[in-house]
């Protein structure tokens, strides 16, 4: 798992421990396992916020964690094209290389700790795939897709795309330099991320050396998640055991801990968090298929659009499939 790191985190900016005076430590209030399955043309994903209320999510909508799959030549599989309305993607690629292209004239390659970010807004029109050279020779596919909810008053703003690339992003160590602290969008300590956001929130990727502890200060006003990426370790002041494809869910407080097990597995040798969280937009939320609004009548119109062609027009991108993927509902609000 390269993501973006350096070969002495000895240099980097130290993250000071908390003041046991002020720090306040977040409990795990749910602990799931995320189901696997599969997304666009067949590649396999985990569902990390399955069974997780949409509430305890707010401001998330959909987390996939894709692969980590090791592709034969002629596997590679992305999405056809399709639509989008009143939320952000976000793509963090830590192993392989994923291509974009949308309605929009957004477009970009990522590869080893680059993120995309795309803000639909309005509505817009996207294909994600693997290379033509990834897929004629095979190659190893590992990273993740967020969905980020926009307020009502986003929801119809211009779409537009964000490329950062892992030398970007800003590069933290835990106290004991035993923690890389990766942060991709927000800020932690006050060291911020690259990533602009219409939602307030914070985006981080943490790597525990075998045996490492860190407690990262956390907002108050912020909801807290932590995906378990890879490896083995615990999570929480009370040291709830925690592995690969499982969430945690966190209750109020300042401060999030986490501790990588002193064995790890030879394929996993630290263990590695994506911790997010925003403030809250509790607002109503209707969701089908590709289109998050506020209410039904929202997502019919957002439907309609889209078969009228208002969402965009494929461009003409040399080699790009040009046939749309006919959408269906998939999954509603439990509001």
């Amino acid at each position: 798992m390269p993501a973006i790191t350096v070969d002495d985190i000895t240099v980097l900016p130290r993250l000071a421990l908390p003041d046991p005076a002020v720090a306040n430590q977040r409990p795990v209030r749910q602990l799931t396992t995320a189901p696997s399955g599969f997304e666009g043309e067949g590649f396999p994903v985990r569902r990390a916020f399955a069974g997780v209320y949409l509430e305890d999510l707010d401001p998330f909508i959909h987390l996939d964690q894709m692969g980590e799959v090791e592709y034969a030549p002629g596997e590679a599989r992305g999405t056809p094209w399709h639509p989008h309305r009143g939320f952000e993607t976000v793509t963090y690629m830590l192993d392989g290389v994923f291509e974009h292209n949308d309605s929009n004239g957004g477009g970009g390659v990522i590869t080893n700790g680059d993120t995309q970010w795309m803000t639909a807004g309005a509505g817009i029109l996207h294909i994600e795939k693997p290379p033509e050279w990834l897929v004629a020779q095979g190659g190893l596919f590992h990273g993740f897709q967020l969905w980020v909810n926009l307020p009502k008053d986003q929801k119809l703003a211009a779409p537009r795309y964000q490329d950062i690339r892992a030398s970007e992003v800003s590069l933290v160590a835990s106290h004991d330099g035993g923690t890389l602290i990766r942060v991709i969008a927000g800020e932690v300590a006050g060291h911020a991320g690259p990533g602009s956001t219409c939602t307030p929130m914070t985006l981080v990727h943490l790597t525990l050396a075998p045996g490492a502890a860190v407690q990262v200060p956390w907002r108050s006003d912020y909801n807290a998640l932590a995906y378990v990426l890879a490896g083995h370790g615990t999570i929480g002041a009370d040291g709830l055991p925690a592995r690969m494809g499982q969430l945690a869910v966190f209750g109020p407080g300042n401060t999030l801990t986490f501790r990588a097990d002193e064995a790890q597995e030879a394929r996993s040798p630290s263990l590695d968090i994506l911790v997010l969280g925003g403030r809250p937009i509790r607002e109503p939320v209707a969701w089908m298929g590709p289109f998050v609004m506020n209410t039904r009548d929202e997502v019919v119109q957002a439907f309609e659009d889209y078969r009228a062609g208002r969402l965009g027009r494929i461009p003409a991108v040399h080699g790009a499939p040009t046939t749309l993927r006919e959408t269906r509902p998939t999954q509603g609000s439990r509001r």
